[in-house]
């Protein structure tokens, strides 16, 4: 912990798995973890344990990490895809199961839009659970797109998915050409205050892209954004999915009341730990307000 390394353990463990073929150092080969390891496997994880003594997150350290059931290539700067993220796919997919068989709109009913798409981690794990489904995801970085195309390719997914480069700030009429009735619009977008930024552990603020992390003055400016859009792209009745600061839901709410009065708040809901909300808003009337906790 000298250099203020996080998780030095974890770290360790994960380039050593790493380095001998494994995910976890638990799956490795009993014989391996006594053997001496080669010249060139000696002087890997020298390079290895030096990058992460600079505070590169282990997830670049590694070039790999796993979301939900998929292994994703990881290359700085792109975001690096979190736990509580996997919990807002789950609840996209518990939704649309519970939507009944789609009619004359098939086509919206089984497309989805992600909005800033990073590493591919929330449009390939819905495209991977549900074969019927279909994907355009777009992102303001060319990193982020070209890692998400190696990454559905990777996966056999391509088919799938359109990728675009696009900023919804910057291109909002592009962003709408591209996107046709859907019936499902999930982002984790960026929603960091931008004073809360410099507070941020080096492993963040020294490597991840600031534009996938910096929401604005009050982490609201790419929300805003696309709960403006959403009514236009989305399909009768369909939904909006967001990973928002845990400041944010009042607010959000207060916002689409007054300036998008055809999106209606459905609910928020939290992550295991009761800190991550996801704000959730339809198109058209919504069903009652349910409270999941």
């Amino acid at each position: 912990m000298e250099r203020g390394v996080t998780e030095p353990d974890s770290s360790s463990h994960h380039i050593i798995a790493h380095l001998l073929g494994a995910k976890t150092i638990e799956s490795v080969e009993p014989g391996k973890l006594t053997e001496f390891l080669s010249r060139e496997q000696t002087e890997q994880m020298w390079k290895l344990c030096t990058r992460r003594l600079s505070r590169m997150p282990v997830q670049y350290v590694i070039e790999e990490w796993d979301f939900r059931d998929l292994t994703l290539k990881m290359r700085p700067p792109v975001f690096i895809p979190r736990p509580a993220t996997e919990e807002l796919v789950e609840l996209v997919l518990t939704d649309l199961d519970r939507k009944p068989s789609p009619g004359p709109d098939a086509d919206a009913q089984h497309a989805f839009l992600e909005v800033g798409c990073g590493s591919g981690a929330i449009s390939l794990s819905l495209l991977k659970s549900r074969p019927q489904l279909k994907a355009v995801a777009l992102d303001q970085s060319l990193d982020a797109v070209n890692l998400t195309r190696e990454n559905a390719l990777r996966l056999g997914l391509q088919d799938r998915l359109q990728v675009y480069h696009a900023d919804v700030l910057k291109d909002p009429e592009i962003v709408l050409d591209i996107c046709g009735p859907v019936s499902t619009l999930v982002s984790n977008p960026p929603y960091l205050f931008s004073g809360d930024l410099s507070s941020l552990e080096p492993e963040i603020y020294r490597f991840e892209d600031h534009a996938a992390l910096d929401g604005g003055e009050d982490g609201l400016t790419v929300i805003q954004r696309i709960l403006a859009l959403a009514p236009q792209i989305l399909s009768n009745h369909g939904r909006v999915y967001l990973e928002v600061d845990h400041r944010h839901p009042s607010l959000i709410r207060r916002w689409v009341e007054l300036n998008v009065e055809e999106l209606q708040h459905v609910e928020t809901h939290h992550d295991v730990t009761g800190r991550q909300p996801f704000c959730i808003f339809q198109k058209g009337n919504a069903h009652l307000e349910m409270d999941r906790r």
